[in-house]
């Protein structure tokens, strides 16, 4: 990639115009960083060499390629970041949702459609209006999509700090938010990198169900329930299952609990709206879904990566730490047989952790012969 200095002979107003173009495309901030990530790059080793990735191996397959944008797109100068809102209220209904058992809890951003497809084509757009003002340019844009060390990148944009969570927080808008990037050959400006304001404050660490935020700012991925129920392909670990609750598609837990959430930006994206009920649907009536009802449901959906048979495994983990409800016996019954053995396993041990329930109360066991 090369870019002719007469199309960049005042870089920044170039750079304004780009955060303004960002702004006209939705986006609520953008931010311009530089590609050196040493100090990460480091942090990501060691956490690659310790094995906290669980089974993802591609996070150790592309490792240095993350902290090293001009290696994953030659010729890479400067990285466009920008955040995209999609919280949808306070906290106070998760919580609800969290509480009550019987209900079925999915994280707010896998609630609406899929959030990759209606930012990267944003970022398209927002590459093609780049275009128009200074003639073609090299660059490529990322959603979450290639080895980018996100959150670093947009930290170094001025876009906010990372948590103790290793989420990231903005100031004046919280953690609700996604990210994405363009990687450019343009030699603009670049943006001072936020500073981080966690303080003391250790409530992301403390709520943690599987206690998978290990230290502050190192999560180890095994434990987390983000990672257990979307990817992680195998049995869940008997040990973390209790944890889980009632969260069958991620967790938000950090997130709800952090304090600078309160300046969370509402979003009104018709796309991230809740559909198929999942904001307030039973984990009975998610367990009856059929593998054809399941992907027409989720078409458009984040859900539909973790596949029919996890979101089962998932939900019966769900319905075993429910309270022992005709209702939520009838579902995991239903399921005993079930046509998958990893199914089966957990629908198994949902019904003993429910037998065990009852003799523990001194109650005859309720569960279906």
């Amino acid at each position: 990639m090369s870019v002719p200095a007469l199309r960049i002979a005042d870089p920044v107003t170039l750079a304004a115009r780009i955060r303004a173009l960002a702004g006209e495309m939705g986006f609520r901030r953008c931010g311009i960083s530089g590609i050196e990530l040493d100090e990460d790059e480091a942090h990501l080793r060691d956490w690659l060499a310790k094995g906290l990735y669980g089974s993802m191996e591609w996070m150790a397959r592309h490792g240095d390629k993350r902290a090293r944008p001009q290696e994953l797109v030659p010729g890479t100068l400067r990285v466009i970041s920008v955040v995209l809102d999609y919280a949808d209220g306070d906290g106070q209904p998760d919580w609800e949702a969290l509480a009550d058992g019987e209900r079925a809890y999915v994280a707010r951003y896998a609630r609406g459609r899929d959030y990759h497809k209606l930012m990267r084509n944003r970022l398209q757009k927002l590459a093609d209006r780049i275009a128009a003002e200074v003639g073609p340019f090299g660059h490529r844009v990322f959603v979450d999509s290639a080895p980018v060390l996100e959150r670093a990148l947009a930290r170094n944009a001025g876009l906010g700090w990372i948590g103790k969570h290793t989420c990231l927080i903005d100031r004046d808008g919280g953690s609700w938010f996604f990210l994405g990037e363009i990687y450019i050959d343009l030699p603009l400006p670049i943006d001072a990198p936020a500073s981080a304001h966690c303080g003391t404050c250790t409530r992301c660490i403390d709520v943690c169900p599987t206690r998978a935020i290990v230290a502050p700012y190192r999560l180890d991925a095994r434990r987390c329930i983000s990672y257990l129920t979307i990817e992680h392909e195998g049995a869940i670990p008997e040990d973390l299952r209790e944890g889980i609750g009632n969260r069958i598609f991620g967790c938000d837990d950090c997130q709800l609990v952090c304090p600078w959430n309160k300046f969370a930006r509402r979003s009104d994206e018709p796309d991230f709206r809740a559909r198929n009920n999942l904001d307030k649907a039973t984990l009975a009536e998610l367990f009856a879904w059929t593998e054809d009802e399941f992907l027409a449901r989720t078409e458009g959906s984040a859900i539909r990566r973790s596949g029919h048979e996890r979101w089962l495994r998932n939900i019966a983990v769900a319905l075993g730490n429910a309270p022992g409800t005709p209702e939520v016996l009838e579902a995991l019954a239903s399921r005993r047989e079930d046509a998958s053995a990893l199914v089966r396993e957990h629908v198994a041990w949902a019904l003993r952790r429910h037998g065990e329930k009852c003799r523990s109360e001194e109650q005859l066991p309720l569960l279906p012969e």
